[in-house]
């Protein structure tokens, strides 16, 4: 069973007039699922999680999941247009 971690840091917050100039203004179902991929294997291979695990451990998936659903991962998304240009938006600032 793994332990929740000791310390839980929280990542800055995004300023409140952050604006997203590429792309939709929420996460899409591609970016989620790549975030919980390798937010699992980084679980899987001994990580602590970023949340307190309550009950019995279902796996580093369903760990992933619940980082990402309690905003607790500090991960910015790079999203990229044809000419060069690119944005990194951090994933507090997309709509759920």
């Amino acid at each position: 069973m793994m332990s929740p971690a000791k310390t839980v840091k929280k990542a800055k917050q995004p300023p409140l007039d952050f604006e997203i100039k590429i792309g939709p203004p929420k996460l899409t179902r591609f970016e989620k699922a790549r975030i919980v991929g390798a937010r699992s294997l980084q679980i899987a291979m001994g990580a602590p999680a970023f949340v307190p695990i309550e009950g019995a451990y279902k796996g580093p998936i369903d760990t992933a999941m619940m980082e990402m659903e309690a905003d607790a991962l500090p991960i910015s998304i790079r999203r990229s247009l044809p000419n060069g240009i690119t944005q990194d938006i951090p994933i507090r600032a997309l709509a759920k």
